[in-house]
């Protein structure tokens, strides 16, 4: 895949937001808490790319930028605890939350 010019916040957004939607609905508390860890701005522009993307496509941008960003193991583990804490959030960490978590975890260990 071409290179995605995302920034690191840019990045994280994507990533929560594409979690965030694990469970096929988006909550305020879960929308709340992806702008906590990024600006508004970034938060709409991220929001309006993520909406129009499929799921493979979000896959390969999520794997491309953690490669471009040079993502560590470090890193990686940082951005799952962030992770958790989007699911926690709404008080309702339900099966496709939970799958899709140990699905993250496991293709971010690739990178």
């Amino acid at each position: 895949m071409k290179t995605i010019d995302w920034t690191k916040d840019e990045l994280v957004a994507y990533i929560l937001l594409f979690a965030a939607n694990a469970d096929f609905k988006e909550s305020k508390k879960e929308r709340d808490l992806i702008i906590s860890k990024v600006d508004l701005k970034t938060f709409k522009e991220i929001h309006e790319e993520f909406e129009n993307d499929n799921d493979y496509q979000g896959i390969k941008k999520i794997m491309t930028s953690l490669e471009q960003h040079n993502y560590n193991s470090e890193d990686i583990d940082l951005l799952m605890e962030d992770i958790k804490s989007l699911f926690f959030v709404d008080d309702d960490f339900d099966i496709t939350e939970r799958n899709m978590l140990k699905c993250l975890n496991r293709l971010f260990k690739t990178v």
